[in-house]
């Protein structure tokens, strides 16, 4: 995989959970991504799905990572079938601080379990 796993410099929360420095309990793992659930939930489900490499936002990937994208999205949807989301759920990534990212290392946002309202904020 090209791109190294967060270090200092651009480290983030994300980081150090991937690195295992925050144990947190994964739903999902593989070489390029994580997943585990949100430390403040917005629904009853509410999950992340992580890549190792450091991208800060989405509007810093480049072309290269068109595959790693698509990988998150078959992450999210995994996820969400493993966690019962059979009546749908909603997929969320952030892109700056106007567009509401709080970490600066790019994660999908998956919701479900409760009727979502729309627009959402």
């Amino acid at each position: 995989m090209d791109g190294k796993i967060t270090q200092a410099g651009g480290d983030t929360i994300f980081g150090k959970i991937i690195r295992g420095e925050i144990k947190t309990e994964f739903l999902h793992e593989d070489d390029q991504c994580v997943a585990f659930d949100d430390i403040e939930p917005q629904a009853p489900v509410h999950f992340l799905v992580v890549p190792k490499k450091a991208i800060p936002k989405l509007s810093d990937a480049q072309d290269s990572d068109e595959k790693l994208i698509g990988h998150l999205m078959v992450v999210a949807r995994a996820v969400a079938k493993q966690k019962g989301l059979s009546e749908g759920f909603r997929v969320v990534i952030n892109d700056g601080p106007q567009g509401g990212q709080e970490v600066m290392h790019i994660h999908v946002h998956v919701m479900g379990g409760r009727q979502l309202t729309w627009p959402p904020g």
